[in-house]
């Protein structure tokens, strides 16, 4: 195996520092930091320029009941542009402050999702955009998990809405009209739910996660709530 670039060392070492006291584990020998919730990831990446040592970072939240084999940013933001490695002592204080600023974002997203109701809440509050396939169809799922059935309709209807134009479009669409289907059965969409997030989970490789409803009532990541999110209307 060829050894890291001076780049990637030094973002790694500032990385661990930083990003290791909170939990979060670096995917193999990548720039890449899982922060595992069970049910959602959050993602932090120092990407590399094509043609050139350096890193930039991106910090972001990926819903694993969109059951696929690679890792994606949902929610993402772009928090600095490439920064060029021209020396360790030039570059050594840019890994420190990225790792610094991914160290503050990893918290921030966690307060900002620290349950299913704010998903919910976040994914009903972005608008509806013609060929933004995946946004209405996450916001979809998180409605029909916190049982705001007609916010889910509403947002499968634009999914189903969209032309397919491949396979993975058509298998989507599929899964919708499966749960608009149905409807207020809540036990069903959890099922489905922890379904899909266990096979996520296993394509992408990441440790089983506890996932089971304590008691037969509920799970720990999807908390049962006396209302429903408030839609926020479109204009």
């Amino acid at each position: 195996m060829a050894p890291a670039s001076s780049a990637s060392r030094l973002v790694a070492e500032a990385a661990r520092t930083r990003l290791r006291p909170l939990g979060l584990r670096q995917r193999g020998r990548s720039r890449l930091w899982l922060d595992d919730h069970g049910w959602w990831l959050g993602l932090v990446e120092f990407p590399s320029p094509r043609w050139s040592q350096g890193s930039g970072l991106q910090v972001g939240a990926m819903w694993l009941w969109q059951d696929v084999d690679h890792f994606a940013f949902h929610v993402s933001e772009r928090l600095s542009g490439t920064e060029d490695y021209r020396s360790e002592e030039q570059f050594s204080p840019v890994a420190e402050e990225l790792a610094l600023r991914a160290h503050f974002s990893v918290q921030t997203l966690r307060a900002q999702f620290p349950d299913l109701r704010s998903v919910a809440s976040h994914l009903a509050a972005q608008p509806v955009r013609r060929g933004w396939f995946w946004e209405p169809w996450n916001a979809g799922v998180a409605a029909a998990l916190v049982g705001d059935v007609s916010l889910a309709q509403q947002r499968f209807g634009a999914v189903l809405d969209e032309e397919p134009l491949a396979p993975w479009m058509e298998d989507a669409q599929q899964t919708a009209r499966e749960l608009v289907a149905m409807g207020r059965d809540r036990d069903a969409v959890r099922a489905w739910a922890l379904s899909s997030i266990a096979s996520c989970r296993q394509r992408l490789r990441l440790a089983p996660a506890p996932l089971e409803w304590p008691g037969g009532n509920g799970a720990e990541w999807l908390r049962d709530t006396a209302e429903p999110p408030t839609p926020v209307k479109q204009p």
